[in-house]
């Protein structure tokens, strides 16, 4: 028996059955970042084109698209796993309360980190804040919580610390799952950018430029970010023995929430917003995560500890 995460399903008394082929796990694992880049790009290009016909603005136009992204990429991943005789809690999901709790750990941590080292770049100086307004901070809590989820954290945890980790996890050691999962994270922006231009023009739709980052921001630090990101991710997803992927997600919307408040709230209408003393302090988001990091190695060593006790604790006769 695996203690931890298991990426396939756990065996009984019966042997083990063989490694999946290396040509089968990498199929599977670049599946995963391709399901994500085909729901990112058509529904980004579709979203709009479909928000602008049905006469939605604001919330509800931003609604669209994402809801498209997540409509597009969990169906095709559960698809691939029927397949195989697979379903969505052999790649990380679980029961209603264990995905409670798996979120709230990864949103517990990840904003936890957040709070403690931009709580400590405010007091040398390298914040200030906005005065809060409370009720719409509230609202774009929540509105920006079901956009980020459908677009985002659902889609992307899905596809990628789920069904592309599961397939590397089932053939290698944890580094190089985590490293592999990671390096197919950074491909999908890029070529979500092809999807969405291809498919774009048929439907009367914009595309954006074509690039490995998003409009206006430098590609190697974005990579960088993204790298950073994407391994506490894979951290977050390994902490918690239940319903792990879920405290991925919770990480996720974590992430996006934290800097969407605090480097983007003017812009994005949060009701809250930090001002930078210089442009490096941006610096302080890899920071964190590396702090989440650590605070998701810490519960996954006390996860494991508490395991191994209630292992050897003698049952009731």
């Amino acid at each position: 028996m695996a203690t931890g995460i298991q990426a396939g399903r756990t065996t009984g008394d019966g042997p083990c059955p063989p490694a999946p082929s290396l040509v089968g796990v990498l199929g599977r694992a670049l599946g995963g970042g391709l399901f994500m880049a085909v729901a990112l790009g058509a529904g980004t290009a579709v979203g709009p084109v479909l928000a602008d016909a049905l006469g939605f603005t604001g919330f509800l136009a931003r609604l669209v698209p994402a809801a498209l992204v997540s409509a597009v990429a969990v169906p095709l991943i559960g698809f691939a796993l029927r397949r195989r005789g697979d379903s969505l809690r052999d790649i990380g999901f679980g029961g209603p309360g264990a995905s409670l709790r798996a979120l709230l750990v990864g949103a517990g941590v990840t904003a936890g980190a957040a709070a403690l080292v931009l709580g400590m770049g405010t007091a040398a100086g390298l914040l200030s804040w906005s005065r809060p307004d409370l009720p719409e901070l509230a609202g774009f809590l929540v509105t920006n919580g079901v956009v980020a989820l459908l677009l985002e954290a659902l889609p992307e945890e899905t596809t990628l610390r789920g069904h592309t980790w599961t397939a590397l996890r089932g053939r290698f050691g944890g580094v190089v799952s985590a490293l592999g999962t990671t390096a197919v994270f950074l491909v999908v922006p890029g070529l979500s950018t092809v999807v969405e231009a291809g498919v774009a023009p048929l439907v009367g739709g914009d595309a954006g430029p074509v690039g490995l980052a998003p409009g206006g921001q430098n590609p190697v630090d974005y990579l960088i970010l993204l790298t950073v990101f994407g391994l506490m991710l894979v951290n977050a997803r390994t902490a918690v023995r239940h319903a792990p992927l879920c405290a991925a997600i919770g990480a996720h919307l974590a992430f996006l929430t934290v800097n969407r408040v605090v480097f983007e709230g003017d812009e994005r209408g949060a009701g809250w917003s930090g001002h930078l003393s210089s442009p490096d302090v941006e610096l302080l988001v890899p920071m964190y995560l590396l702090v989440a990091m650590a605070g998701f190695a810490v519960w996954r060593r006390a996860g494991s500890r508490s395991a191994r006790r209630d292992s050897l604790e003698p049952t009731a006769q």
